[in-house]
């Protein structure tokens, strides 16, 4: 199962936010041609946001060739979908690395508990793909 998660502090725009995230696990294999991708109400509720939030980046990533709608079954990721670029995805995780950095300056955290978190974080989620058996340390 993957974890997707909108983050009120950063300066995208929730749509945004889940499409980038999509597209990352697309890209990384995480999620495959044909695997279907949860419905815009089971999406919206988890995330708490407006179903019009999922729609729209749902819209977005059809556009972009990455997910496709079917009639009556849901949506699912697209056989070839277009995945994006190790530019981009560099610039998304250093987006999201600049949006954490400024935060904990602005909290007074010194660079190390930063870095610290972030091991324990990765670890964790780690821990939890070997608990799960499904090897991807992402969950739902």
């Amino acid at each position: 199962m993957l974890h997707y998660q909108i983050d009120p502090a950063n300066s995208a725009p929730a749509y945004r936010q889940l499409m980038a995230q999509v597209q990352y696990y697309v890209a990384s294999g995480a999620v495959k041609a044909g695997e279907r991708l949860p419905s815009i109400r089971e999406l919206a509720r988890a995330l708490r946001v407006n179903p019009s939030t999922i729609v729209k980046a749902y819209g977005e990533l059809e556009h972009a060739g990455v997910i496709e709608r079917r009639q009556g079954s849901g949506v699912f990721v697209r056989a070839g979908a277009k995945t994006p670029s190790k530019r981009e995805r560099v610039r998304t995780l250093r987006e999201r690395a600049r949006s954490l950095v400024v935060e904990a300056r602005q909290m007074g955290a010194e660079r190390e508990l930063v870095l610290d978190l972030l091991a324990e974080e990765w670890d964790a989620l780690d821990a939890r793909g070997a608990r799960t058996g499904d090897g991807d340390g992402v969950e739902s």
